[in-house]
Order: C-alpha cells, then sequence, then structure tokens
C-alpha cells in the first residue's frame, strides 16, 4: 500500500500552492479549506495508487490523475472563494459589531467627564459627536443582522449575495466615523481641563480604526472577486 508521504508529491503540493494563490480570506480558515483539499487529493490518490498497475511510480501518477479528477484551479476557486468571502464577512460584522459600541462609550465618558468638571464642547463638535455615535449605531445594527444571516438563518435562507458588500463598505463607513472621532477627541483634548482622558480616549480610536479598516478592505477585496455557493 503506497504511504501518504509518497502521495503528497510534487503535483498535488502544486495544485493546492496554485489554489491558495487564487484565493482571499481570513487566514485561519483559508488554512483550514485548504488542508482538508489536500488530505482528500492525498486519499483520492491513495485509493488511485492501489487499484491502478503503477508499480514503482504509483504515487506520482496517482497524484497526478486525482488532481486532474478534481478539477483546475479555475473551477474549484470560486467555490473555495464563496466560503472565504463569508467567513470575511463574518469576521468584519463582528468586528464592527463589538468596536461600534466602544466608540458610543468613549463618547459618554468624555462627555460625562467634561459635564462634571463644568466644561461643554462647543457646539459643532456636539452636532458632530451625534452624527458619528448614529453611524456607530447604525453600523452595529448592521453587523448583527449580518452575522444573523449569514449564521442561523443560513441555515433556512440563503445568503444575499451582496452582503459581504454591504458588510465591507459598513465596515469603511466605521472606521471613517472612528478616524473623524480620533481627530475631534484631538481637538477636543486641547480644549478641556482634563485632556488626558481624551487623549487615552484618542488613542483607543485610533486603534480601533486600524483594526477595523483592515477588516474592511479585506471584505471588499473578497467581495469583488468571483465566488458562488458551493
Amino acid at each position: 500500500m503506497t504511504s501518504p508521504a509518497g502521495l503528497a508529491a510534487a503535483p498535488i503540493e502544486a495544485h493546492v500552492a496554485e489554489l491558495a494563490a487564487a484565493l482571499h480570506g481570513p487566514a485561519r480558515v483559508k488554512a483550514r479549506l485548504l488542508n482538508e483539499f489536500r488530505e482528500g487529493l492525498i486519499d483520492a490518490a491513495r485509493d488511485l495508487a492501489d487499484d491502478g498497475p503503477y508499480g514503482r511510480e504509483a504515487g506520482e501518477r496517482a497524484a497526478r490523475e486525482a488532481v486532474r479528477d478534481f478539477g483546475s484551479v479555475v473551477e474549484l476557486a470560486p467555490g473555495f472563494q464563496y466560503e472565504l468571502t463569508v467567513a470575511q464577512a463574518r469576521h468584519t460584522a463582528r468586528t464592527v459589531l463589538l468596536v461600534a459600541p466602544l466608540l458610543l462609550v468613549c463618547w459618554y465618558l468624555v462627555g460625562a467627564w467634561n459635564g462634571s468638571s463644568g466644561h461643554q464642547p462647543p457646539g459643532p463638535v456636539a452636532v458632530l459627536v451625534a452624527h458619528l455615535s448614529g453611524v456607530a449605531a447604525s453600523a452595529a445594527l448592521v453587523g448583527g443582522a449580518a452575522l444573523l444571516a449569514t449564521g442561523v438563518l443560513a441555515r433556512r435562507l440563503p445568503t444575499p449575495d451582496r452582503l459581504p458588500l454591504v458588510v465591507a463598505w459598513t465596515g469603511t463607513a466605521t472606521a471613517a466615523a472612528l478616524g473623524v472621532s480620533a481627530l475631534t477627541l484631538a481637538f477636543a483634548s486641547a480644549l478641556a481641563a482634563d485632556w488626558p482622558l481624551s487623549v487615552a480616549a484618542g488613542a483607543v480610536v485610533i486603534a480601533l480604526h486600524a483594526r477595523v479598516a483592515a477588516s474592511a478592505r479585506a471584505c471588499r477585496t473578497c467581495a469583488r472577486l468571483p465566488a458562488h455557493d458551493a
């Protein structure tokens, strides 16, 4: 019986590497899908080697035949990409859902501290904060809905094709709101007596901005790639 090590030959590894280069999405999910794909190819090649008249070259020939039977990267990539796109959309939606309330908390703490010390932000800043808070609340609702649509509801209803793109742009809007919030907090810190609190809140918001922006950018990349439900 041909050993698995002999079957994990160049044809299989080359096919897996080519498929990996064509896919985009969360690294952990991508690695799991590729490992499952590799194991499937090795199992198929083992069966072919055991049944085929290949002799010493059984491993490589069986691997090539298994690769051919499984299909080309052009045929396989859309199905894999669909799973990765949904996974990335869930990751971005989860990030938005967790981050947006933190932005509201930062604004609340800074506002409460300023109010207790007798300082109030200028009118334009208060209006801007109200709008940014609205963006954060709306984004959190979209993130929660996306998690439902790709989780519990996905068992009964198909995931909308444009949902990943909606999540991506929701994440982008959230990242923009976080960036503007960081600038606003920096401005507020220059006016407030309790500037250390505003600076600390601004630093937290900048870190959140970087995290959300990276996730939203990855989600946009995935959403623009051709994919179909496997």
